[in-house]
């Protein structure tokens, strides 16, 4: 059968028919635990606490304090000054990654009896919690794939350079990573469809999307890599919103609703467009480059950079020695949060679809002022130091929700290449509440409109993009 999109399905209805299969043509998941186990015996890391100073590869500027490498490739960490009157610390300074380089997350899908199934790796961070978890098929920065660091080349790398001189592009776009951490950081976003399957090495495994789902439920298993490149598949559209399962209360349905662009909504697209532009303009920050040792509020001892009050988080030096990568030991700084945090969506049914409840936020790393974030995104012990109200007006609607209310509850880690044993409880709340006046800086909108916005770059952030796949696993009754 032809490659072409004019002779299948639409995407979406593919990706939608993936979704639905937990057990498809290459059988079920009652393996996965066994080969999962037995590939973390191989691929593993051990890391170890080390000083700033003492850091391999990496040297302390004598002028500026900021850590770079030798090579003068990877990241740098320096200082931040921010400016934000009228946010609820008007100035500051911070640490923050620096790392202009674009990455590449890629997925390659392919139809296998018909069923189009993803190419997922068992890959090893040295910052997450549990060593192994579930990530993209490539996952590199620019300096891992050119080989600045002598290691071995990146399996099949070859499939997501020069992608539009073929067809089967299902995604491709370049979002945003943690603007609190990473200063402008961004990465390309790419789902390769093959006309066939390719041999899955060692530690690859080919999945439907259904079964991936499955795996978003269970504790730290699918990284955060592989979620945001999952949120930017076609996955709404005309067509999808049919589904014959029905559940108790309706709510998958709509769910199912919410991305069916036929819908009504809350907010038409170009009223949502308009407060974005609005929220960006209105948001009068200002943010320059300082020299690491300029920082007020921070103090450097020997093995990390913290806050004086102990909030936010450190920047911390690991030593590590790993199986299954490209390269078998290194040194790096890595950002250490100082706590567990909540990242959630409330969501709401208005006339029978369902909404989510997104909020626009400011960080000091966007590249645009302002990204679409959860309803809550915060670690609550950085703010009790702080004077004013809750972190969030909506966390205690989300903490104190009884079960009934709860649609999806799970630890999930940020970025384990540069952040250590960086978890979060991510949620999805149903709400009866509405937005108090006085908040402009959240909207209701539908899952349909969300997705059409991650067609673009800068709009949803990385957090978001997480719930947003969450939200995906629960079409089918995840």
């Amino acid at each position: 059968m032809s490659n072409s999109a004019t002779t299948r399905e639409p995407a979406q209805r593919r990706i939608d028919a993936s979704a639905r299969l937990r057990t498809g043509p290459l059988g079920d998941l009652s393996d996965f635990p066994q080969w999962f186990a037995e590939h973390a015996r191989r691929a593993y890391t051990r890391v170890e606490h080390v000083p700033l100073d003492a850091l391999e590869g990496w040297v302390t500027d004598p002028a500026t304090g900021d850590l770079r490498h030798r090579t003068g490739r990877f990241f740098t960490v320096h200082g931040l000054e921010v400016d934000h009157p009228g946010g609820r610390v008007p100035r500051w300074t911070q640490p923050i990654i620096d790392q202009p380089e674009i990455g590449i997350l890629g997925i390659l899908a392919a139809p296998v009896d018909g069923v189009l199934h993803y190419l997922m790796q068992a890959k090893v961070e040295p910052g997450n919690v549990g060593g192994l978890q579930l990530s993209p098929t490539v996952q590199a920065t620019r300096s891992n794939y050119t080989r600045v660091h002598q290691g071995r080349p990146v399996p099949y790398l070859e499939h997501f350079l020069d992608i539009h001189s073929r067809p089967g592009v299902l995604a491709d776009v370049r979002q945003s990573e943690q603007g609190s951490w990473f200063h402008r950081k961004r990465n390309r976003n790419i789902v390769v469809e093959l006309p066939e399957p390719v041999p899955a090495l060692d530690g690859y495994r080919w999945l439907t999307l259904g079964q991936i789902h499955e795996l978003l439920h269970r504790e730290d298993t699918v990284n955060m890599d592989a979620r945001t490149v999952l949120s930017c598949l076609p996955f709404t559209g005309d067509g999808v919103a049919e589904d014959g399962r029905t559940d108790g209360d309706g709510f998958r349905a709509a769910l199912r609703r919410s991305g069916d662009p036929r819908q009504a909504s809350v907010h038409g697209t170009a009223e949502l467009l308009g407060w974005i532009t609005d929220r960006r303009t209105a948001s009068d920050i200002v943010v320059r480059r300082i020299p690491l040792r300029e920082l007020r509020g921070w103090s450097r001892t020997e093995d990390r950079i913290r806050h004086d009050e102990g909030a936010f988080f450190d920047v911390v030096g690991v030593r590590v020695d790993a199986g299954g990568r490209e390269v078998r030991r290194w040194c790096q700084p890595m950002i250490e949060p100082v706590g567990q945090g909540v990242i959630a969506f409330l969501v709401r049914r208005f006339a029978g679809v369902l909404h989510v409840l997104v909020h626009a936020r400011v960080e000091p790393g966007f590249l645009d002022v302002v990204e679409l974030g959860p309803t809550v995104q915060c670690v609550a012990r950085s703010y009790a130091h702080l004077p004013g109200p809750a972190p969030s007006p909506f966390l205690s609607e989300v903490l104190e929700a009884g079960p009934d209310r709860v649609r999806f509850d799970t630890l999930l880690s940020e970025e384990g290449g540069r952040f250590y044993h960086a978890l979060n409880r991510y949620m999805i709340v149903e709400t009866s509440q509405d937005v108090p006046d006085g908040h402009p800086d959240y909207r209701w909108m539908t899952l349909h409109q969300l997705s059409d916005l991650l067609r673009h770059s800068h709009y949803v952030n990385v957090q978001a993009r997480s719930l947003i796949a969450c939200l995906h696993s629960l079409y089918h009754g995840g």
